[in-house]
Formats: structure tokens, sequence, C-alpha cells
């Protein structure tokens, strides 16, 4: 089983108590006005810790969940979504035959499964015995691959990853793009930074138990082989940071040249694995680890990759299996890697294994085997306000005008490219909710007495959806992000996506001030838009073709400006040891930027020449930038703030406030910001991109 990897560009950070959506409910969730005053903290400056003077005294109070890695509004928004969905699938289940046919029905029994505790428990694990017994048959390397080319479809791994994705040299027609895979810890630095020893440590010694409860023979032995296996493809693979590059990624290619690229691995195996045998171009991304993955594989023995396979397909399998396996599956998951201390009740999971997100804190969606976008459709029926998608979608104007302006504003931007990024911006479509076209469910099969075959056949359904895009037009309006997400990305399509799961509190709520509105929900809108013109999002034109666009002398004083912003933030660090890494977060850390600045134009021009009113003391400028620190506040355990820093393309929350306000005049305007507060930056030295 793989976690789908040919990801859009995501504006949030954690996911999923008692918050309204975004409805009318006559009054704001925070505060008089939409602003959480009692959370302030009024003794740190401004200028010295804005994101502590906006949330000082919420974060102090703040006591993270048992359950969770982390916790924040956001995160409290999400879970109550959690809860409606729950209510949902426990009111489809009473009523769900044993094999339904209807989208309620299908929901219904795959819950059903999941909280039949009592029949998974007696099952154990011979539920995976079927993908066992495939994978102590295949005893050869060409049997292995091809077992490999399924994990789309199944609970294999494999050490290539493959999925179909819009093709961005040819932004009219989908590719089918290969890359890296077959790490199981979060980032190749875990197996080869002796800071993570104790982490890498755990995970053999995770191995072994999830290779003793399915029987394999010589667990620790096969364990410590399986870890070493890995390590050498850590070796082999590419940072995060250069995985980054869509200029480096996109490498085009018919199968036989993939196999003379890399020919340690059986490709023509591992394609018919996959259904793909027809395919007749493939776009490799990690060119230059292929090799290097295929020679390792080439000299790792037959019973070191079964091992390996056997593993994987353990750990992928285990959230649906017995409590052996969901609690081994957690001590390693949640408390070694994210420090979670305590496993989620057993409902949350379920509504994860039905409608997405994973199996510990629900903070990031994973689509496999899941009925995720039939899960939105009814969601969405029943909790997506019309009046919040027509408010979002006035301010999504107000934004695109506001960027339009600075475009032609920009000072060191050149007349043709500055022409060729308005054209861009132009060409951005707007989807607001939920989709206009359901997915067909009708030929995924469904029962109440199967859930690892429920999880399988969800898999398979949305396999099949996805390779036959291969062999179709592109579909523009196509979202990749379900509706009960919260979190909002800017996709290949030249489409800016909001889920209605992210239209609440703290990010919009629609009884709160415009200000505040503007800051949070206007932010993102803007870090969206901005998406599209950060360090990678620009090498792509109006069409989505990746190509150059820039005239030589914009390119370079672009790329001047964001390695500034890259130095300063990989001098913070959240953590003794732990440093940002400026240049893995920088598409995230320009979009921020961009986002903050567009939403105060936004604002300012929304008030159509009138003075903004004073709330509080606080002028519309204070308000936008409290707005957007106030959505990124919450706090995350050691463990996992460490693996962020480590993985995620997101700076941690402090650094999403405090790194950005440094570099916006009108902030230092706002709140009489002066050398010598900590976080000033001379006007010379500010970063100012769009």
């Amino acid at each position: 089983m793989k976690r789908l990897w040919l990801s859009a560009v995501c504006a949030g950070a954690a996911m999923s108590a008692g918050l309204a959506l975004a409805q009318d409910t006559g009054r704001p969730q925070y505060g008089a006005w939409g602003f959480d005053l009692a959370g302030q903290d009024s003794s740190t400056k401004p200028g010295d810790d804005f994101f502590r003077y906006a949330s000082g005294t919420y974060q102090d109070k703040l006591v993270i969940p048992s359950d969770r890695s982390s916790w924040s509004p956001r995160a409290a928004a999400a879970e109550l979504t959690e809860k409606r969905i729950h209510d949902i699938l426990e009111e489809a289940a009473a009523k769900a035959p044993e094999a339904p046919t209807t989208v309620e029905g299908k929901v219904g029994a795959y819950y059903a499964a999941f909280m039949d505790e009592a029949r998974v428990e007696a099952l154990g694990a011979k539920p995976l015995a079927p993908t066992l017994d495939a994978i102590r048959a295949a005893n050869s390397r060409v049997a292995i691959a091809r077992l490999m080319g399924a994990s789309n479809e199944s609970f294999y791994d494999t050490i290539f990853g493959d999925g179909v994705s819009l093709d961005s040299k040819h932004p009219e027609r989908n590719a089918l793009f290969i890359g890296q895979g077959g790490l199981g810890l979060p980032d190749r630095d875990y197996y080869l930074d002796a800071k993570f020893s104790a982490q890498k440590a755990a995970y053999q010694a995770h191995a072994g138990k999830l290779l003793a409860l399915v029987g394999w023979p010589d667990a620790e032995a096969r364990a410590r082989d399986v870890v070493a296996f890995e390590t050498a493809v850590a070796k082999a693979s590419w940072t995060k940071a250069q995985q980054r590059d869509p200029d480096k990624t996109y490498n085009a290619m018919t199968p036989v040249q993939l196999q003379q690229l890399a020919p340690g691995f059986p490709w023509s195996a591992y394609l018919a694995g996959g259904h793909l045998a027809g395919v007749k171009r493939v776009v490799v991304v990690e060119k230059s680890a292929f090799p290097k993955i295929a020679t390792v594989y080439a000299k790792t023995p037959v019973k070191t990759l079964q091992a390996w396979m056997a593993f994987r397909a353990a750990d992928a399998a285990s959230p649906y299996l017995s409590k052996a396996f969901t609690d081994e599956y957690f001590d390693l998951h949640g408390k070694t890697l994210s420090g979670q201390p305590e496993q989620q009740a057993r409902w949350k999971r379920g509504v994860h294994a039905v409608s997405g997100g994973d199996f510990l804190a629900g903070d990031r969606a994973d689509g496999f085997g899941t009925l995720g976008w039939a899960v939105g459709q009814v969601y969405t029926a029943r909790w997506f306000p019309p009046a919040a998608k027509a408010k979002v979608q006035a301010m999504v104007g107000d934004l695109k005008s506001a960027f339009h302006a600075r475009i032609e504003k920009l000072d060191w931007m050149a007349p043709e490219t500055k022409a060729a990024a308005i054209r861009k911006l132009e060409t951005y479509r707007i989807k607001v909710g939920y989709p206009d076209k359901p997915r067909d469910y009708s030929k995924v099969a469904i029962r109440r007495d199967d859930l690892v075959g429920d999880v399988l056949s969800a898999a398979r359904g949305d396999w099949a959806y996805n390779r036959a895009k291969l062999n179709a037009p592109v579909d523009r309006d196509e979202w990749f992000m379900t509706p009960q997400t919260n979190d909002a990305y800017n996709g290949s399509l030249n489409d800016i996506v909001f889920p209605a799961a992210i239209l609440t509190p703290p990010i919009f709520d629609l009884n709160a001030d415009a200000a505040i509105n503007y800051g949070a929900a206007g932010g993102v809108i803007g870090h969206e838009f901005t998406h599209g013109f950060d360090d990678q999002g620009r090498k792509y034109d109006w069409k989505g073709t990746l190509r150059d666009w820039w005239t030589p002398a914009d390119a370079k004083t672009f790329e001047a400006r964001a390695a500034r912003l890259g130095a300063q933030y990989s001098a913070f660090e959240p953590l003794p040891g732990s440093k940002v890494n400026g240049q893995l977060t920088m598409g995230e850390n320009i979009a921020d930027l961009g986002g903050v600045t567009l939403a105060l134009d936004a604002y300012r021009a929304s008030l159509h020449g009138k003075p903004a009113p004073v709330l509080d003391g606080l002028t519309g400028d204070q308000r936008v930038f409290l707005g957007w620190a106030q959505a990124w506040r919450g706090k995350l355990r050691d463990d996992a703030l460490r693996r962020q820093v480590v993985s995620d393309p997101h700076s941690p929350r402090q650094y999403r406030v405090n790194g950005v306000m440094r570099n916006v005049d009108a902030w230092y305007e706002a709140f009489g910001v002066k050398p010598g507060d900590k976080l000033y930056v001379a006007p010379a030295d500010r970063v100012r991109i769009w």
C-alpha cells in the first residue's frame, strides 16, 4: 500500500471541540468580532514575537489531547467535521444491508465492518493471508516486482511508486509518473542521521514484531535485513528539497529507456502488475536515484525482499486487523514518531478508514482504500451552507484583483514577464466547497462482513479510476482533495480549491469582522494564488506547461530574493538541533508572504475608499494581521515537531506568523515596530517578492 505521493501543494498544517461550521449562527466564534482578545499576551511586544503577542495566553493554556500529536483551532474544526461524519456513518450503518448498492449504503456497510471489533479480533491476521501467500510464492525478483506494481490497489509496498497526474510538459493530457519509494520511516534522514538512531532502532523492533505476528520465520533477523535494505534505499534516494524542483523531476521516456536507465529492476513486470503493460511513455521523477535504487534491489537477496514485502504489507494492513496489530502500529507511528500518548477511539479510526485521513491524529488526508468522495457527497449535502460559498467566492475575486494590481506595480519585473504572469493569473479556476460531478462507486463492492475486502475493493476502484485518465481528456473540473478535508490547494490544472471543511473558524467565520476574515481566509486564498508563482510554481505557464516564460534578468532577481527569504527561515530553530530547512519550505514561505500581503491589499480595496472601523482600539490593518496569526495558533509535541522540520514543506506555525510579518512593511507601520525589536529587519533587508 502506498501513500499518494503526487499531491498538490497544500496550505494547511494540522487537522481535526465544538466549533461551528461557517454558518449563520448570528455571532462570531471568537470574541465579539471574530478575534480572541483573551488569548492575547499583551505583555509581549508585537515586534519581539508577534505569534505570542497575538495568541500567547491561548498557547500557555492549550493542552494537546492525549490521542493527538498536535492541537489547534484548525484541529478542533476538523474534529467537528469528524464528529459530523461519524453521525452520518452511524445512521448509514444502521440501515445498510449486507451488500449495499447505494452510496449511502456502501459508506454505512464499510463503517459497520470497521466497527465490528469482535469479528476483526476473531479473524486476527487471517485477512492478510492471501497477501502473504502471494509474497511467499514470489520467489524471484521479477515476481516481486510484479507485486510491487500492484501497490496502488493492495497492501504491497514498492521501492518505486507510480501515479497518474497532469503531464506538465503537455497539459492537454495525463501521464504516468514514477518516483522513488520504499521507506517506512518519515524521511531518509531517519535512516542516515544519528539523531534519529532511537527511532530507527524502534522501527527495526517494530518490523520484527509485525513479522512475528504474521508468522514469518526468523522475524528478528529478517527485521535487521529489512532495515538494512531500507537504509541502502535511503542512501540512494533524493532529499525532499531536491524533489521540489519540477525541471529536474520531469524526465519523460519510454519503458524501454526506463529499463536502460535502471537495468537492475524488472520494469516490464512492475508495469504489468499495475495493469500498465500498454503504457508507451512514463515520466521519471528522481532520475539519478533510479539506477542506484535499482542496483540495491538487484543485489538484495530474494528472501530479504520477501521479508520486506511481508513487513510492509503487515504495517499497511495493521489498522484493519486485530488489536495486537493496531496497538503495534500505534506504538511506532503514534508514540515513537509523533509523540502521541494515546491511540484514538475506534470510532474515530473508523471515520478515517471510510472518509480519509490517517489513523493517528487525522492530520493528513490519505485516500488509500477509502470511500472519501462518497462521504463527501453525503457530508456537503447536509452541512455546507450556500451563504459561506458565496462570501468566499466574493473574497476570491477581491484577492485576484489585488494580485493583478500588485503584478502591474512590481518594480523589478519586465513588461513581458508581467504580461505572462497576469495571463496565468487570469486562467485560474476557483473551486469552492465540493466538485460538481460525483464520483461513480457503482463498481466498488462493499460488504458489512469483510473489512479488509472493503479496503482493497475501494483501492481497486480508485486505481481503475486513475488508470482510466491515461486514455481520456484532461478533466479540468476534477478535484484532488475531498470536501471534508480541512485544507486547500493550488493544483496542476491552474486551479485553486477550497473544500467545504476549511471554511470554518479560525479560517473563515460568516459572522466575523471583515478584516479578520481577510487576514485568515483571505491570507489562505492569497497563499494559494501565490503558489502558482512561488519558486517552483512560477515555472509553469498559463496553460500549466512546464516551461521558462521569464526574462533571464527577472528570473535572476526572483531567485536572489527567494534565496534571501530561505536564509531567514534557515536561521529559525524551533528545538535545539532542529533547524528549519529554508529550501524545503521555500514554496510555502513564499506563499505565506504573498498571502498576507494580498490579503491586506484586498481588505483595503474592499473598503471602497471608506475608513476602516476601529474595534477595541485595533485598526483594520492590525486586525488583518491578527486574523492571520489567529489562524496558525496551536501546538505540536516535540517528536511531531522534529518530524515536521525534517519532512514537511511547511514551516512550524510560529514562523508562518513571525517569519512573514518581519518582511511586511505595513506590519511595521501598524504596530510601531522599531529597530531593537527582535523581529525587526531593516527596510533594505526585507524580502519583497509578490
